[in-house]
């Protein structure tokens, strides 16, 4: 492979691109790049539970105002339908997810399964699309609502009033931060997060109950209420499955928990392609999680529907986006309400550390590989500067509005999650388990009706979704496009009989010839020998090895490449290469060559009929077209050097 020099890299980018990793390589890639990190040990389950937790457990902030909102007095019946969701429908899922794709790519891996080709990898970037609405959404939503409890705590309205913007951008930039400062800092800030936000709200909720309690009339008004407004228990029940879409934020951990999977320590003797430990804790995280949500979700939907006025959850009412906040101040005083108030702003605020985590796990692994990305993409510092950059921005579009973008934020979520139950329920019927199948196929159709109507009742959800995987799908192409001429064999693997060929041509001219193989008899390795020779005016005595790449997944972009070796007729001597492009095998080809023989090779092509556009277009498409031109420049890009770079002949 090419070995030309370069200049050592500088300490920022040597910093920048720390960590920096080749998927799929197996003896690196071509170019200077940073050195791998070496793979961290993972945390205990329960730490990374935490982790995920911030955004799934910071959803009390604003839950119950939104359930409130949505179904009113039939608040608490909602979310015990939401609740049912969660444990019956939702948890099963990514438990399956967590056993099918144990290393953090979720469903989206599972789907990609099932699509090859250029179809496959639009359909991917869709899901990345909608994936980055969610956990970008999550990042510039958690932050704009941290701000909203900031200038709204009594002590404070006054004085930061306007200033909601400016304290979001901040918050954004801070989160960013400490991912440039490193991961395990992060997860250490959760653990602490989570442990006060959790604590503090188990005492909220223990003193709603006790004034619930201790006030009977407030039962007995809101169930005479209820029951004036709704009539009976069945009215109650479809009232509620028909405003349960809305409710739809309070199933926005699983996704995060599964993309955060790899960060699980499991057992010692687990390994990459059977981490079974990891993927029993992660499923120990996955159930923990949601038990916990669980319970807090109808205690809290509970207290805050009896104890708050409808009034106050209105725009401009005080429980607005802080239910739980009103009840800390109203019923414990000023100071305990100020310490839930910063704790809320805290875990809102790092809320967004867990979608930080799934977008800095989830992007690397899909568009690199696709070369939809640039190399360092792969790296962890340069992506949260470009997350943190695209937070920005959202956070200035939607002027740091927690309700513009709660359309949005549900739209991804439950595009995820409904691609997850399919995903699921296409694995357990190719596995023959009828009766998970089935289950699996409720679920889906269950998060494919929230889906719908969610969209329907918030088309500027889906709206802005279009628009991330437009942004997406349009920046990946270009990327493609300038990257592709780049040389993207990840290592180069030749079998004995190919060997011997290459050792026994070094003792003189190496000379190749580039064949597309058609009938492979005598006759066509005969022909094109007389036709090199007549069209680059070579003598008789000369003596060539056939090169023949079979086109495998065009759509692919880095792959390693092993070579065989084979004399067909008794006579010709051909070597066999399968890649995603034939330009890319063939200079690959002659790079090794020539750095493991210390010749320069010649390799000798026919000129392909055809425009010069129409056969890029079939080279950047599907891995062909006008090969030789292509051959060469990728050569010229990969070694600069002209007096080292190997040879292209075209007659």
């Amino acid at each position: 492979m090419a070995t030309t020099e370069h200049p050592p890299p500088s300490r920022l980018r040597t910093w920048m691109l720390e960590g920096l990793s080749d998927m799929g390589k197996q003896g690196g890639h071509t170019g200077p790049h940073a050195q791998p990190e070496p793979p961290h040990k993972g945390q205990r389950w329960w730490r990374v539970m935490c982790l995920t937790g911030v955004d799934y457990f910071s959803t009390l902030g604003y839950q119950p105002g939104i359930a409130a909102l949505a179904a009113g007095l039939l608040s608490p019946v909602a979310t015990i339908v939401l609740v049912i969701v969660t444990l019956a429908g939702a948890l099963p899922v990514y438990r399956r997810v967590a056993e099918e794709s144990p290393h953090g790519e979720g469903s989206i891996a599972m789907l990609e399964r099932l699509l090859t080709f250029w179809k496959g990898k639009l359909f991917v970037l869709t899901l990345l699309g909608f994936a980055a609405t969610d956990f970008l959404i999550t990042i510039t939503l958690s932050a704009a609502d941290a701000s909203t409890h900031l200038v709204e705590n009594p002590h404070l309205t006054s004085t930061l009033h306007d200033k909601q913007m400016l304290i979001t951008l901040i918050l954004v930039a801070l989160l960013g931060a400490v991912f440039l400062k490193g991961f395990l800092e992060a997860i250490g800030v959760a653990v602490a997060l989570v442990a006060v936000y959790l604590t503090l709200n188990v005492v909220v909720v223990i003193v709603g109950v006790w004034h619930v309690a201790t006030a009977g009339h407030v039962i007995t008004d809101w169930s005479s209420a209820l029951t004036a407004e709704h009539g009976n228990v069945f009215a109650m029940v479809g009232v509620a499955l028909l405003v349960f879409p809305k409710l739809a934020l309070g199933l926005s951990g699983f996704e995060t928990g599964v993309a955060v999977m790899p960060h699980v320590q499991g057992d010692e003797g687990d390994t990459e392609e059977d981490p079974r430990g990891r993927i029993r804790d992660t499923k120990k995280l996955l159930t923990a999680a949601a038990l916990i949500m669980s319970v807090f979700l109808i205690a809290t939907s509970f207290i805050t529907t009896l104890l708050i006025p409808e009034k106050e959850f209105e725009s401009g009412g005080q429980a607005n986006g802080r239910a739980l906040a009103f009840l800390a101040h109203e019923y414990l005083g000023g100071a305990f309400g100020t310490v839930y108030d910063v704790s809320t702003i805290a875990i809102l605020w790092f809320a967004g550390a867990s979608a930080m985590a799934g977008l800095l796990n989830l992007m690397p692994r899909y568009l690199p590989r696709y070369g939809m990305a640039p190399h360092w993409a792969r790296a962890v510092r340069p992506m949260v500067i470009v997350f943190t950059l695209v937070g920005f921005l959202v956070t200035w579009i939607f002027d740091a509005d927690v309700d513009a973008q709660g359309g949005a934020y549900a739209t991804g979520v439950l595009v995820l999650m409904s691609s997850a139950a399919i995903a699921v329920t296409i694995a357990a019927r190719r596995a023959r388990q009828r009766g998970w199948t089935i289950g699996f196929a409720v679920v889906s159709a269950v998060l494919l009706y929230v889906t719908v109507a969610n969209v329907v009742e918030r088309p500027d959800g889906v709206k802005i979704g279009a628009c991330f995987i437009a942004g997406i799908i349009l920046i990946s192409l270009l990327s493609r496009l300038a990257r592709a001429f780049e040389l993207r064999v990840t290592s180069v693997t030749l079998d004995d009989m190919a060997e011997r060929f290459v050792r026994d041509m070094a003792s003189r001219k190496m000379r190749f010839i580039a064949n597309e193989p058609d009938q492979r008899d005598k006759a066509e390795y005969r022909d094109k020998i007389e036709q090199i020779r007549a069209d680059n005016d070579m003598p008789e005595q000369e003596d060539f090895v056939f090169v023949e790449v079979t086109v495998t997944d065009p759509s692919e972009f880095e792959a390693s490449l092993t070579v065989r070796g084979e004399v067909l007729h008794n006579r010709y001597r051909v070597l066999t290469l399968e890649s995603s492009s034939i330009p890319n095998a063939l200079a690959a080809l002659l790079l090794h060559v020539r750095d493991s023989t210390n010749c320069t090779p010649h390799m000798y092509f026919e000129w392909t009929e055809g425009t010069p556009f129409a056969n890029f277009l079939r080279f950047f498409l599907f891995g062909q077209g006008e090969v030789a031109p292509v051959t060469r420049e990728v050569l010229r890009e990969a070694e600069p050097d002209r007096a080292r770079r190997p040879r292209v002949h075209t007659g």
